[in-house]
C-alpha cells in the first residue's frame, strides 16, 4: 500500500516536470518559427528591392545606350545631309562652269567662223560696188545682191552688227587710222572715209574698220 502511494505521490511530480518541459520547449520553438518568418520576410523584402533596383538600373541602362544609339544615328544623318548639300552645290557649280565654257567655245567657233566668212563679205561689197547701173536691172546683178542680203542678213541674226565710221569722231577701240589729211571744211579728229568695214560680233570687236582721219 505504502509503495502505491509513493508511486501516486512521484507520479504527478514527474508528469508536472514533463509538461513544464513541453510548454517550454513549445514556446522556445514558437519563438524559433516567428524568427525564421521574419528573417524570410526581411530576405524576400531585400530580394524584392534587389528586384526593383536591377530591373531600374536595366531600364537606365538600355535608356542611355537608346540615346547614345539616336544620338550615333543623328549625327550619321547630319554628316549625309552636309554630305549632299556639298554635292548638290560642288554639281551647280560644274554646271554653270560647264554652261560658261560651253557659251565661250561657241562664241569662240562662231568667231572664228565669221572672220573667215568676213572677205566674202568684202568680195560681194566690191562685186556690189563695180556694177553700173545699166547692169543692175539684170538677173544677174539681182540675183548677185539677193545673196549677198540674205547671207548678211544670217550674220546679222547671229549677232554681227557692222561699226559706223564715216562723220564719226575717231576712235581708237574701233577705228584704225590708215591715212590721215587736213580738210578745213570738216571737224577735228573725223572718219573723213572707210577702206575696209568692221564689225561687232556680240560686242567685241572682231575686225577694225580702216578708214582716213582728217584735221
Amino acid at each position: 500500500m505504502d509503495e502505491t502511494l509513493k508511486d501516486q505521490d512521484i507520479n504527478p511530480d514527474v508528469s508536472e516536470d514533463t509538461l513544464e518541459k513541453k510548454e517550454q520547449e513549445s514556446d522556445v520553438a514558437a519563438e524559433d518559427t516567428d524568427t525564421a518568418e521574419t528573417v524570410e520576410e526581411s530576405d524576400a523584402e531585400d530580394t524584392e528591392e534587389d528586384g526593383k533596383d536591377g530591373q531600374k538600373s536595366g531600364k537606365s541602362f538600355f535608356r542611355k545606350d537608346k540615346k547614345e544609339k539616336k544620338d550615333k544615328k543623328d549625327l550619321k544623318i547630319d554628316e549625309l545631309n552636309d554630305r549632299l548639300i556639298r554635292n548638290m552645290a560642288e554639281f551647280d557649280n560644274f554646271r554653270k562652269r560647264s554652261e560658261k565654257e560651253k557659251s565661250q567655245m561657241f562664241e569662240i567657233g562662231a568667231r572664228d567662223i565669221i572672220e573667215k566668212i568676213l572677205p566674202v563679205i568684202d568680195n560681194f561689197e566690191r562685186g556690189l560696188g563695180a556694177i553700173s547701173e545699166e547692169e543692175r536691172e539684170s538677173a544677174f546683178a539681182q540675183g548677185f545682191e539677193k545673196i549677198y542680203k540674205q547671207m548678211f542678213t544670217a550674220l546679222s541674226d547671229a549677232g554681227l552688227k557692222p561699226i559706223e565710221a564715216v562723220g564719226k569722231p575717231f576712235d581708237p577701240n574701233f577705228h584704225n587710222a590708215v591715212m590721215h589729211a587736213e580738210d578745213p571744211e570738216q571737224g577735228e579728229n573725223l572718219v573723213a572715209e572707210e577702206f575696209q568695214k568692221g564689225y561687232i560680233y556680240r560686242d567685241v570687236v572682231i575686225r577694225h574698220s580702216m578708214v582716213k582721219v582728217v584735221n
